[in-house]
């Protein structure tokens, strides 16, 4: 299954949503890079140190130059602005949602890419998030990432 396929099966599942934004906008995760994690983990993928800092570094371009500026436009629109149409803001509003949409599933066609090939069964999903939220922040949230772990399919 592809990580795409695997990420929107996870994201529909029960309480991942709410778990991957507080580790979001809490914790200073990124989310696309979490679901790569668990989607190695769940498809027996052993990422090693340089797999790990590729895909952070990846996803931190991805981040700072295109996704976290959407996102703020996007959060920006969220509520009405004096002297602008309510309909054309929701209308940009949408447009920018999209494309914020789309550079995430971008991003994560890049992770797969750097992805090692399946070589067994699956893995811990703590342990795979564990590792990738090492590299990605000083700090890592062990507790939000087992909500998540517990709550990612497998």
């Amino acid at each position: 299954m592809s990580l795409w396929d695997w990420s929107l099966r996870a994201w529909a599942a029960p309480g991942v949503e709410g778990a991957c934004l507080d580790l979001q906008d809490a914790q200073g995760q990124n989310i696309p890079l979490l679901l790569w994690a668990g989607w190695c983990a769940a498809t027996g993928r052993a990422p090693t140190e340089d797999d790990l800092e590729a895909a952070c570094d990846t996803a931190r371009v991805w981040q700072g130059t295109i996704v976290a500026p959407l996102r703020g436009v996007r959060r920006a629109l969220k509520t009405r602005i004096p002297d602008l149409d309510e309909a054309d803001r929701e209308a940009v509003r949408d447009q920018v949602k999209r494309l914020e949409f789309d550079a995430e599933r971008r991003l994560l066609a890049a992770l797969e890419a750097l992805s090692p090939p399946s070589a067994g069964p699956a893995r811990p999903v703590l342990q795979a998030l564990v590792a990738v939220a090492r590299v990605w922040s000083p700090v890592t949230p062990r507790t939000a990432l087992g909500l998540l772990a517990d709550r990612l399919p497998a």
